[in-house]
């Protein structure tokens, strides 16, 4: 029999690399600076009012709610923070159930308070939202809330004025490089300059999305490669993005589908993929302002024609046929 130790040892070595390294404590936070310095008052104080986190995905909200129950409530953070995903428990019965029954008990730390922190509170209906406002109200002395979603327009003003705004910004390129280095260094992987660049192309600002990145990269090799990178994150290179375009550009019509067709079955992309990388490409085609726009219309109107469910192969082949009639 494996002792408690040898558990955790095993449970480690199998948990996701986006778990296995996300910070405890909000001063080994990345990114979010003048946030986690606010928070980390909250802490000190021992007091804190509702909170509402706004931002995309991937870029620290539930790692900072998390990260400030423990650095509250320290070893007994488990039993003082009940974590929900609202989109999975949507309803208005989760909030006069689970949510209430958790809000009506007291503190038994030296902290007066709970907290309860609601992943993805914009899928919340608008009936759960307005139990939950009461809820916020008849139990605002023992119980905190914490508040996550992507858009906080779909918040209810009612719940909004409740609660202290923090909105969360996409991670800088030196702080998603940062957390990489870490990352790498706990798992001796070596990143070079051309991986590195490429984990920042995929992630766009998103931690989540660059540590995965990384993850799948290191089941080919210790030594990451840009080739890796994109293969695990199923995108493309941006060069052979901007090759297929430059093709249809020069009127080489069936080069480019045929660029295209290896793209999409080398790289696993979707249709709507592949549009996201060639709206990102447009910046760098030489050619004129006015073309750009064109294009970009274009990218539009066929991303478009994709989200109301057309044929990915044949919508994507009829772009690059319109863009033989750009120049």
């Amino acid at each position: 029999m494996w002792n408690k130790s040898q558990m955790d040892d095993v449970m480690t070595e199998y948990t996701p690399w986006t778990e296995k390294y996300r910070p405890k404590s909000l001063k080994d936070v990345v990114g979010q600076k003048e946030i986690t310095t606010l928070l980390r008052a909250y802490v000190k104080e021992k007091n804190m009012p509702n909170l509402l986190f706004a931002g995309p995905p991937g870029i620290g909200k539930t790692t900072a709610a998390l990260a400030l129950a423990r650095d509250l409530y320290g070893e007994s953070y488990k039993e003082s923070i009940l974590e929900l995903n609202a989109s999975d428990e949507r309803g208005i019965d989760v909030v006069r159930g689970k949510i209430k029954d958790f809000a009506r008990t007291v503190s038994l730390t030296e902290v007066p308070f709970k907290i309860i922190f609601l992943d993805e509170a914009d899928s919340l209906t608008n009936d759960a939202q307005n139990a939950l406002r009461r809820t916020m109200e008849l139990y605002v002395n023992a119980t905190r809330f914490i508040l996550s979603a992507n858009y906080s327009s779909k918040i209810i003003e009612p719940i909004q004025s409740r609660c202290s705004l923090f909105r969360f910004r996409p991670l800088t390129p030196a702080e998603v490089t940062e957390m990489v280095d870490r990352v790498a260094r706990g798992e001796k992987l070596k990143v070079d300059k051309e991986a590195g660049e490429a984990l920042l192309y995929v992630s766009e600002g998103d931690m989540r999305r660059a540590i995965n990145a990384l993850q799948g990269a290191s089941l080919h090799s210790a030594t990451i490669t840009s080739e890796s990178v994109y293969k695990s994150a199923a995108r493309a290179e941006p060069a052979e993005i901007k090759e297929m375009m430059e093709l249809a550009l020069a009127r080489k019509f069936v080069e480019a589908r045929k660029k295209l067709h290896q793209l999409m079955i080398s790289y696993g992309m979707s249709g709507e993929d592949v549009l996201i990388q060639m709206y990102r490409t447009l910046d760098s085609l030489q050619i004129s302002e006015r073309e750009k726009v064109a294009l970009m219309d274009k990218i539009g109107e066929y991303n478009f024609r994709l989200v109301e469910g057309a044929n990915e192969m044949i919508q994507i082949e009829a772009l690059l046929a319109q863009m033989l009639l750009v120049k």
